[in-house]
Formats: structure tokens, C-alpha cells, sequence
């Protein structure tokens, strides 16, 4: 086969955690597994984050740096059968077995509790690699045996990093890239390697097999659009399908979300899949503008558990169709993001006394819970107090959205805190 088809992703597959680019969290100096691989024991883990920021490679490098067996199944093709069978072929190797299950998320319970005996014993040790929130997917036992790793987009250092590797493998084959604007191939890439080679492999397949490469913005776009399909054959369409789905929810099209919708159910994609992601948007993009779409996001979330495909298609329909004709507003999102950032800033403040606990005569003779007004002895179940730590009081998180919903609330929060500013 001709080196310059294959893969680029493969071709450049890091073998060392000094050529893994990202994740310095886990793998820079003094990082967790930094610190595994140097003292030679690591435990059962899980790798959670986006595709293309290297869970796989991760797990090779592992494996290789521990001189340890490695073996590896997907969830999508293997069952409880596949599962034994590598457990008995680890049994002789007394510990130094690897076992990487790639998108662990689709593991049925059974299937899950196939591998608990030999985690639990140390016949393997596992490291599962998933794009979602291993929380709801992976069952509590196995869960709690194995630490869960985030890993993040890579950033455009890293990803500058990558380009420049290319371009020097690309230089040994003969072919010289001139990169004039690299702009959009970051872009393109979301923080995902994979669609980074690719899309470089692509702008080289179209300037031809030898000589010189000029790559420009416009031709990146021009060609990644073109040939957008090619992306899929690790999963990345998938990604730029939801991500239109939730961008069409988002912006109040009916007929936008609907459509991604049947894009997914045409292509088989999970529908507890779709119904996580209708719950965040009725929490994140229509919250108090419109309370009733959490809980009929979350009823479609239980419906579609219960009656599974094809009629779970309908309530998915529904309630999309519900969340992108609702009022919008992100202003839940965004008081706990101010308020996530100001804990950030100013670190554990004192809670104040008069809203501190006191269950001890000691405590209440330190003035815990001293001066505490309770609302309900109050007209209209409201008293002023502050319930801010004193550094921070007076602060304003939460703003209420233009919607007819929150211009209510902002009326009644006016008239209990016209003294907040």
C-alpha cells in the first residue's frame, strides 16, 4: 500500500508520552500517569472526553511503557463471549494484561459484568475509552474501580505542534507543504487530531503525490466541505451532526432540529443519546423562560429508555420540536458560571454565623446560626438577610432574560432586593 494513503492519523501514531501532544494534566511532568508509568503500577481507568485528543493512543503508550500485554476490543463488535476469552488468554500473564475497550459507553450491563471477576482480581487491569459521561453509562461496581480520566480538546499549541510533525514526515516522503494560512485547518479540527490529519491529507491527496503543497484557508474549506463524508470513518460526522441539531434547538428552528433529528435516527445513533442532549438544552438555552421543557425533556428521556426504537423516534420528535418553539434564555448558565468563577477568585469563604448549622449547645454559644430570620415567620415568606459569605455580599449572579417568564421574576426579585445592587 502506498505510505502516503494510509492513514495519517496511524502513520503518526506516538509511541512515548514525550511525543503525546496535550492532556499536560495527566501526562506533564508530576501528572498522574506521568507518575503510574514512572513507579510501573497503574490502575483500572477510564478515559472520557471528545474524539481525536488520543484515549487510544493513550492506552498504547501505557501499555507499551509497562512492557505490558495488550489487548483491545470495541464495544460495537464484541460481546460477553469476546470478553472471556481475552480474560483467559490474561490469566497466564499474572497481571501484566491490559484490556482497552474502545467506546465502553455501549457495554450492556451484561456485558459490563463480564469484566467485573477479572478487574477485581487483577487478571486485567482495564482502561475503557468513551466519548460520554461514563457516569450514566458504565454500571456502579466496575465504575468504582477504575479512575476517570478527562481529557480536553487540544489546544492550538498542540495542535500546532501536530502540523509541524506532519509536515516534516510529509518532507521525508518528498512533498514539500508551504503553509501560508493554517487558520482553518484548526478550525476545522475543533481540537480533535484526527480531523487535523485528515483534513491535511487531504489538501496534499489534492496538490498530488510529489513536489509542492501551498495550503491556504480557501483551499482547506473548499475541499473539507467538499468531502466532508470521508470524516466519518471514525465517527466525526457524528459529532458535527449533534452539534447542528443542538445549534437549530438553540436558535429556534423547527425544521432545522427535526431534520438533524432524522439525519440521527437514520444512522442508528443511540437515542438516549439524543435524549441526554435534549435535557441540557432545556436546562442550558430555554431554562426559567420556559420551566415545563426540563420536565418534559427529562419524561423523553425516560419514555425513550422504556419503548427503545422506532417509536421512541415520536417523543424525541415531540419534545424537540417543543425546545426549539419555546422561549429561550441561558441565564441559569450562565449565574452558575459567574458564580463557579467567583468561588474560583476568592477560594472557601466563611459561611456567615447567623446561616451556619447548630446542632451542639457549643455551636450555639459560638453564635452559630445566631440572628438567622426564618422566612416563613415573615409577610409574603420573605424577610432581607444576607445570604452571601461578607466578602461577596451584595453580589449579583443570576439576571433574568427578556421573556415574558423571567420579566416576571425580575419584577418579584425587584421588589424583595431593590436594595441589592
Amino acid at each position: 500500500m502506498d505510505v502516503l494513503s494510509a492513514p495519517l492519523a496511524e502513520i503518526l501514531r506516538p509511541e512515548t508520552l514525550s511525543d503525546y501532544a496535550g492532556q499536560q494534566h495527566l501526562t506533564g511532568e508530576g501528572a498522574v500517569l506521568q507518575k503510574a508509568i514512572a513507579t510501573g503500577t497503574i490502575p483500572s481507568m477510564i478515559f472520557w472526553g471528545p474524539p481525536g485528543v488520543g484515549k487510544t493512543t493513550l492506552a498504547h503508550i501505557v501499555a507499551r511503557s509497562l512492557d505490558m500485554h495488550f489487548f483491545t476490543l470495541s464495544a460495537i463488535s464484541s460481546g460477553v463471549k469476546e470478553v472471556r476469552s481475552v480474560i483467559d488468554q490474561a490469566v497466564p500473564m499474572q497481571g501484566r494484561a491490559i484490556l482497552f475497550i474502545d467506546e465502553i459507553h455501549r457495554f450492556s450491563k451484561s456485558q459490563q459484568d463480564s469484566l467485573l471477576g477479572a478487574v477485581e482480581r487483577g487478571i486485567v487491569t482495564l482502561i475503557g475509552a468513551t466519548t460520554e459521561n461514563p457516569s450514566f453509562e458504565v454500571i456502579p461496581p466496575l465504575l468504582s474501580r477504575c479512575q476517570v480520566y478527562v481529557l480536553k480538546p487540544l489546544e492550538v499549541s498542540d495542535l500546532k505542534t501536530l502540523l509541524e510533525k506532519a509536515i516534516e514526515w510529509y518532507r521525508q516522503q518528498g512533498v514539500v507543504i508551504v503553509v501560508e494560512e493554517e487558520e482553518a485547518l484548526y478550525r476545522f479540527s475543533g481540537g480533535d487530531a484526527r480531523k487535523l490529519y485528515n483534513a491535511l491529507q487531504l489538501v496534499v491527496t489534492a496538490g498530488g503525490s510529489g513536489g509542492e503543497v501551498k495550503i491556504t484557508n480557501a483551499m482547506v474549506l473548499s475541499l473539507v466541505q467538499e468531502n466532508l463524508a470521508m470524516y466519518d470513518k471514525q465517527g466525526e460526522l457524528h459529532y458535527d451532526v449533534i452539534s447542528a441539531f443542538i445549534k437549530s434547538v438553540r436558535g429556534s428552528d423547527p425544521d432545522g432540529a427535526v431534520y438533524w433529528l432524522a439525519r440521527m435516527v437514520e444512522g442508528g445513533e443511540d437515542p438516549k443519546f439524543i435524549a441526554r442532549r435534549l435535557i441540557i438544552l432545556a436546562a442550558e438555552d430555554i431554562g426559567l423562560a420556559n420551566p415545563n421543557a426540563l420536565l418534559l425533556a427529562n419524561a423523553c428521556f425516560d419514555t425513550v429508555h422504556k419503548i427503545g426504537w422506532p417509536e421512541c423516534r415520536i417523543v424525541l420528535s415531540e419534545t424537540t420540536l417543543y425546545l426549539a418553539t419555546s422561549p429561550k434564555s441561558n441565564s441559569a448558565y450562565m449565574a452558575i458560571g459567574k458564580a463557579q468563577d467567583m468561588v474560583q477568585q476568592t477560594g472557601d469563604l466563611p459561611v456567615p454565623l447567623h446561616l451556619r448549622n447548630a446542632p451542639t449547645g457549643m455551636m450555639k454559644r459560638m453564635d452559630y446560626g445566631l440572628g438567622y430570620k426564618y422566612a416563613h415567620d415573615y409577610p409574603g415568606n420573605f424577610v432581607r438577610q444576607e445570604y452571601l459569605p461578607d466578602k461577596v455580599k451584595g453580589k449579583k449572579l443570576y439576571h433574568p432574560g427578556q421573556n415574558p417568564s423571567e420579566i416576571k421574576i425580575a419584577e418579584r426579585m425587584k421588589g424583595w432586593w431593590e436594595v441589592r445592587k
